[in-house]
């Protein structure tokens, strides 16, 4: 028989003790990269999970015991034994999975269009949790969510398509603090875990279930509103702080400094922090969080706004540098900077009409498969629209119909007749490209990872600029 945590009269031991024992049934809808390692974790914890997701080869490969998610140590172990064991198995059937649930765990994502947060992959869960919800269960959302989405959306959707009171059932939000790579560690507690419910016995309910499964710290907070703002604010944190690298990332021809050393060097003072520049910044993550402010309040946030153009802008700033290059070549073969002799910011773009440029990574972070809003995709794209000929070399991922791109396995990038190569995401797979193999290159490299030496390439790193 499944117990109800939320209003529950037994004493939190007891009821711990029910969350040990598979006495209390839990559902997570969304078995992707943050999702199943999340799912795991409950079901290592409480042995008795479902998992839901709309992908059938998803759902089927987890069944098999295999693991969907690529490059995750220790996942595709854990979901072996656990599906093996009978903790975890998966559906594609959400209303059945939320029928037999009195946890239902939300850990889809919150999309962006036309600059405004899009809910409906959340509601969509939402709906299907509402037709299996009966009184007494807890819905967590670990979704990030513009702040006020659980009070004025997802919680009256769930009272009035369940037909149940308000007070009946329990919400809280308790957002995701996981990295690619190392989902498994932070679940388990790499960061304190914040919680925060619609009201204080949902708060109660999820502070007991993550104490269970986090070996961390809990923090709770006064309302959902407010948990939902803690993650989109340290997404705006990092969305304003690459900002501010990447400004002076732009700046070191003109400062004449090597900016990536005078962060580091600014870093050993303990209030300082500044992050790395690169050539822009990607993911399901960052640069999606500022219009949870800006696309859902009424109120302005100039800072907000700024830092989300600077990281916007930077694919093309990358992309004047190889024109740059360029164009200083076919002036003066033997120029050594590289750069404009006439003082030019981004030099002829003439120069990049025919060219012949080889984009390296086409997600947004090396050794992630994830191509949202990546920085190399974006590249590529500014090169094709100034009349590049593009190449793009990915180990983890194709070029595909949407990136205006042809298709190079990383081996066989000598061969290529080309006139520039740019650096977008440093997978290590790129560390055996041998760069003595070309004609001399104008090389810019955004992540200040290439080792050129012994080599005639002009070289231009973000944030040291030419070398």
């Amino acid at each position: 028989m499944s117990r109800a945590l939320y209003g529950a009269r037994a004493g939190e031991e007891v009821q711990r003790g029910w969350l040990r024992t598979a006495d209390v049934p839990v559902a997570v809808y969304g078995l992707g990269k943050m999702g199943l390692p999340l799912a795991a974790v409950y079901a290592e914890t409480t042995g008795n999970v479902t998992g839901v997701d709309v992908d059938p080869a998803v759902v089927d490969t987890v069944n098999a015991g295999d693991c969907p998610v690529e490059r995750e140590p220790g996942l595709p172990q854990l979901v072996a034994d656990l599906v093996g064991r009978g903790a975890l198995r998966a559906t594609t059937d959400g209303p059945e999975a939320a029928a037999e649930a009195s946890v239902h765990v939300v850990i889809v994502p919150t999309l962006v269009a036309d600059g405004e947060p899009d809910l409906s992959a959340v509601e969509s869960v939402v709906a299907d949790v509402a037709a299996g919800l009966e009184a007494g269960d807890v819905v967590f959302f670990e979704s990030t969510l513009p702040p006020g989405a659980t009070d004025d959306v997802l919680v009256p959707v769930l009272a009035e398509q369940s037909g149940l009171d308000r007070d009946a059932f329990g919400a809280a939000v308790c957002p995701e603090r996981t990295s690619s790579g190392r989902a498994l560690a932070d679940v388990r507690g790499t960061h304190p875990k914040v919680v925060g419910g619609t009201d204080p016995e949902a708060t109660r309910v999820a502070e007991l279930v993550y104490g269970e499964l986090v070996d961390n710290d809990l923090v709770p907070v006064a309302d959902a509103r407010t948990a939902e703002a803690v993650k989109v604010f340290e997404g705006l944190y990092r969305d304003a702080n690459i900002a501010l690298a990447n400004d002076l990332a732009r700046l070191a021809d003109d400062l004449s400094v090597d900016v990536r050393e005078a962060i580091d060097a600014a870093n050993t003072q303990p209030y300082c922090d500044i992050h790395t520049p690169g050539p822009g910044v990607g993911g399901h993550c960052i640069p999606y969080y500022p219009y949870f402010v800006l696309g859902w309040l009424d109120g302005d946030a100039p800072l907000v706004r700024t830092a989300r153009e600077v990281n916007d802008s930077m694919p093309g700033f990358v992309v004047d540098r190889v024109a740059e290059g360029l164009a200083a070549r076919e002036r003066s073969p033997a120029a050594a900077d590289g750069g404009d002799p006439d003082g030019g910011e981004a030099g002829d773009g003439a120069a990049l009409a025919g060219a012949s440029v080889a984009v390296l990574g086409l997600t947004y972070r090396a050794g992630v498969r994830e191509t949202r809003a990546s920085p190399g995709v974006a590249v590529c794209e500014r090169l094709a629209e100034r009349g590049a000929t593009v190449h793009a070399a990915d180990p983890l991922v194709d070029a595909g119909d949407d990136v205006p791109a042809s298709d190079v396995a990383v081996d066989d990038l000598p061969v290529l007749d080309l006139d520039a190569a740019v650096l977008a995401a440093a997978h290590d797979e790129f560390d055996a490209v041998d760069w003595r193999a070309f004609d001399p290159l104008v090389v810019v490299d955004g992540r200040d990872a290439l080792d050129l030496a012994g080599t005639d390439h002009r070289r231009y790193v973000v944030g040291r600029g030419w070398q």
